[in-house]
């Protein structure tokens, strides 16, 4: 029943809800959350690479220097020259190894050559445990390329090897040198690397097995591939005013820790205790759902409450019955449980995505909408 007797009861049940639950109304969501899955997750379910946009070029590239995101733009486009096989290799593909590589070769300058320096240099690899390496590398090349001949140690915004580097580097700005710590050569060299003998990136499991080749570690893998998610499935680039304001709040919080109860109107902040899972945000400096959006909104002009079922309360409604083409960049999305009460809120992208801080132990993140259960319409507040 949608009738006038209907709002009676639904107050009442969120009275009963807020006296049972007080912890639980000050933090992101009003119920225990259902079931949720990340973008990878997504993927596999979907059986295809479509949830990852893997094969389009479009993305959000806010945190990228324009610099480098012309060098792997350069070396996407390249590839076919190097790896005629080869198939799927995008900018995005790039931008998510050097992300976590270098993150993008911030604090250094990058030359209109693509020259960067000071060079990046990893640590020395001679197996004493510091920046986690076990395995001790001689040197090959006499310090040539990582400035020193007592071992080996990762070079460039693409973190190689100098033996890799001597079988895999190319020259990507046509300059006669082949230089890992030159942001054309570096990034041509990762996707000649990447691409192997003529992979098909478009497939999630060679994609994957792609990424494992360059660092044979699972959670690495599953990173990257979550900023080729994030990357290939940003905001699109013609928003302005307050929606643009609102939209690059959220984006710029990429990687905030979730904390339960964490999140205000000047940015991340420690959360408290507890999720209904029971983890605690007192000692995570970051953002739950509702303090992301709350937070964003700020900058925006509007003031929020800390709390998704509370959120919304606000705006214009927009029904689910509509579906999820009917949001537009900058709508709040809200999730519910069986009974309708809103457990969970995020910020709309566009083409099915949204910021998403999902739950305790993730991040914040471009997730597809159907990555969280219960779609529940949204609110236009802008």
């Amino acid at each position: 029943m949608t009738g006038p007797a209907s709002a009676p009861r639904r107050r009442l049940k969120r009275w009963l809800l807020a006296a049972l639950l007080p912890v639980l109304a000050a933090g992101c969501c009003a119920l225990p959350l259902m079931s949720a899955m990340n973008a990878l997750t997504a993927v596999a379910a979907a059986g295809s690479a479509s949830a990852l946009g893997i094969g389009d070029e479009s993305g959000s590239a806010v945190d990228i220097p324009p610099r480098m995101l012309t060098a792997y733009k350069k070396a996407a486009t390249g590839i076919a020259g190097q790896v005629p096989r080869c198939k799927g290799m995008t900018w995005p593909v790039l931008a998510g190894i050097a992300k976590v590589e270098s993150n993008h070769a911030a604090g250094r300058s990058i030359s209109a050559a693509g020259d960067i320096r000071p060079k990046i240099y990893g640590v020395l690899l001679n197996g004493s445990g510091s920046g986690g390496n076990t395995t001790s590398f001689p040197d090959t090349d006499g310090g040539k390329w990582d400035g020193t001949a007592s071992g080996e140690r990762a070079v460039g915004p693409f973190q190689f090897l100098p033996s890799t580097w001597e079988s895999t580097g190319r020259d990507g700005n046509r300059d006669g040198v082949r230089d890992p710590h030159n942001a054309d050569d570096a990034a041509l060299g990762a996707a000649v690397y990447l691409c192997g003998h003529g992979r098909k990136l478009t497939d999630v499991a060679q994609l994957r097995s792609a990424i494992l080749q360059y660092n044979h570690s699972g959670t690495y893998a599953d990173t990257v591939l979550g900023w080729i998610s994030r990357y290939r499935s940003g905001a699109p680039g013609n928003l302005s005013g307050s929606v643009a304001t609102v939209v690059n709040a959220a984006l710029a919080e990429r990687g905030a820790p979730y904390s339960w109860g964490g999140g205000t109107t000047r940015g991340r902040s420690f959360g408290i205790c507890c999720a209904p899972s029971g983890k605690s945000g007192v000692s995570v400096f970051g953002f739950d759902c509702s303090g992301l959006t709350l937070y964003a909104f700020a900058k925006g002009g509007i003031r929020l409450p800390h709390n998704a079922d509370a959120q919304a309360a606000f705006g214009r409604r927009i029904p689910a019955s509509l579906g999820q083409d009917a949001l537009k960049a900058g709508d709040l999305v809200f999730f519910a449980d069986g009974s309708g009460v809103i457990y969970h809120v995020g910020i709309a992208l566009g083409n099915g995505t949204m910021v998403n801080a999902p739950r305790p132990g993730t991040v914040v993140r471009v997730d597809p909408i159907g990555a969280m259960s219960g779609y529940a319409g949204g609110a236009r507040l802008l």
